[in-house]
């Protein structure tokens, strides 16, 4: 199966029909040569940028000399009002004292902790689903409702249906829309003290998420020193120390990394579960062979057996016991990865491939091409989740495949998702056959990677009357 992909523009393009291209996606906005080059230098009035697909490149910007090349404030300027001085824009010093007390938070054994909240979400989307079995369903907002879910029940111990979940959700749908990384400081390098330009709808949204993040955040802070806090992703960020200086996050660190975990946690999860969801309603057998594996590893009856999943210590192995749904999603990954670029900036002169880079420099790495490269992968346009399992394609995914980044800036939160995914796809499966409805979807990026006009499935109960 060959699942949509967006068309490529022409090779040579003004700069200003580049930009005015990049507004509209990010993704048809890149030429086709991108899918078979190592390397590909772009000039612009303002700057230059090098995309990197040569493994090699990728690993040097990524590995032991990732302090050469920083995440690009280019990438900061527009979501600095959301995220102020989360992990996710920060570099150097500041960057490592975050992660040492994120990485924790997010250790395997924390991970299998949230695995109940993964499962009460699933749980929570099939009652909401049961009522629209047989129906054609854009299944983007579900699985933005089920993602959101999952990470307000692992961060806060609250389902979304809690008043203040549910209005965070929405104001981050909205934040979606305003396009918060098109501002004029993306492309110009503007000094400190200059007002930044961001669009007002930007702003507006970004102040109220953190309005009611910090409502949230200061709530569990009395939790907290009351001694009554539930043991979830919050209060483990808000306890844990620095190991080296001893000092936790402050209340205004929390709120900018619950922003990030929310956008994170949130919109990439639900891009991932969105395009996972098209790719096996087009294959009926491979449907059957998710759901009979969800009913092994969940057992009887639905109620039942998600009940005792939610319950110790089955979680612990339950995302270990869906192989071939984690091989679809990682297969669903590679094809739609949620992140399609990374940017980074050289901060000294080097040299790529033979050729000279300058300082300040952007250095792009694209996932998107990475993971349909014709030189990397085997058939790289199709969907063929048995790839995970010979030689060659294990080979090309340690070369070519990095939804989460790699090395040390890789994703904290990778784990995370690695069961999150699965969880969600097995109980779905477990219930529910899904049949795709046409056009096709259109991939299309902004902020992560969607359809440009939803994803439509038609969903009938798999044991019901319309089965």
């Amino acid at each position: 199966m060959i699942p949509p992909k967006p068309p490529s523009r022409p090779d040579r393009l003004r700069f200003w029909q580049h930009l005015r291209a990049f507004r509209r996606d990010i993704l048809s906005a890149q030429p086709e040569r991108l899918y078979r080059a190592w390397m590909a230098e772009f000039r612009t009035p303002f700057f230059r940028s090098y995309l990197c697909n040569d493994p090699a490149l990728i690993d040097r910007v990524l590995g032991d000399a990732a302090d050469d090349f920083p995440k690009s404030d280019r990438v900061r300027e527009g979501l600095a009002p959301l995220l102020g001085r989360s992990v996710f824009v920060t570099n150097g010093d500041e960057w490592r004292r975050q992660r040492r007390i994120i990485d924790p938070a997010f250790g395997a054994g924390n991970v299998l902790a949230m695995q109940p909240a993964m499962v009460a979400a699933g749980k929570a989307a099939v009652r909401r689903l049961s009522a629209q079995a047989g129906q054609v369903v854009d299944v983007e907002p579900l699985a933005n409702h089920a993602a959101a879910d999952v990470i307000f029940r692992a961060l806060f111990s609250v389902p979304i249906e809690d008043r203040d979940a549910a209005a965070i959700h929405q104001e981050f749908r909205a934040y979606q829309r305003a396009q918060p990384l098109l501002n004029l400081a993306a492309f110009l390098r503007l000094p400190r003290w200059l007002p930044r330009l961001h669009r007002p709808a930007t702003r507006r949204t970004a102040a109220r998420i953190r309005a009611l993040i910090g409502d949230m955040v200061d709530a569990r802070v009395a939790q907290v020193r009351a001694g009554t806090a539930p043991d979830d992703l919050a209060t483990r960020l808000m306890t844990l120390p620095d190991p080296v200086t001893g000092r936790p996050f402050t209340a205004g660190e929390i709120v900018d990394q619950v922003a990030i975990f929310l956008l994170a946690g949130h919109e990439t999860s639900a891009s991932a579960l969105a395009w996972t969801l098209y790719l096996v309603a087009c294959d009926p057998g491979l449907q059957d062979a998710l759901a009979a594996e969800a009913t092994e590893a969940l057992g009887g009856a639905t109620e039942d057996a998600l009940q005792e999943a939610a319950d110790p210590p089955r979680p612990a192995a339950l995302a270990g016991r869906l192989p071939l749904a984690r091989d679809v999603f990682r297969e669903a990954l590679r094809l739609y990865p949620p992140v399609p670029m990374m940017v980074r900036e050289a901060a000294c002169p080097v040299v790529f491939r033979g050729r000279a880079v300058r300082p300040g420099s952007q250095i792009v790495l694209s996932p998107w091409h990475l993971h349909r490269h014709e030189r990397l992968w085997d058939r790289p346009d199709a969907f063929d989740p048995g790839r995970w399992r010979t030689p060659a394609g294990r080979q090309s995914a340690r070369a070519a495949w990095l939804p989460f980044s790699k090395g040390t800036r890789v994703c904290p939160g990778a784990g995370f998702a690695m069961a999150e995914g699965p969880i969600l796809l097995a109980i779905l499966l477990r219930e529910f056959r899904l049949f795709p409805e046409d056009p096709p979807p259109m991939p299309v990026a902004h902020l992560t990677v969607r359809a440009f006009a939803g994803i439509h499935l038609k969903m009938t109960l798999r044991h019901g009357p319309d089965s």
